[in-house]
């Protein structure tokens, strides 16, 4: 019997980006440590970190801000750079920058 791997889910929303995000994180403890030194945020206030309208915007904005965690996160998720850097400019500007 042969196995397939399955395909990683590729996120299709803010949302669904920003828990990819913080489940890599979650994997990478000292990207952990730089995300809760750079947010204030502590280890043990991330489960309700990911229930605020502010989530997507925190994990994506990191991400996006610091080009190896962006690149070292996309190559380890085989998502594009240019998903998290469209979604970046969505949060942040309303558009994902194709204007």
């Amino acid at each position: 019997m042969q196995h397939f791997q399955k395909e990683p889910q590729k996120p299709t929303s803010e949302e669904d980006l920003a828990i990819a995000i913080l489940v890599w994180l979650s994997n990478e403890p000292e990207m952990l440590n730089r995300f809760c030194a750079l947010s204030g945020v502590e280890t043990g206030q991330l489960r309700a970190l990911a229930e605020d309208p502010g989530f997507p915007r925190a994990m994506i904005g990191f991400i996006a801000g610091h080009e190896p965690t962006l690149m070292a996160f996309c190559n380890d998720n085989a998502i594009a750079p240019e998903t998290v850097s469209r979604a970046w400019q969505r949060l942040e500007y309303g558009h994902g920058g194709d204007e």
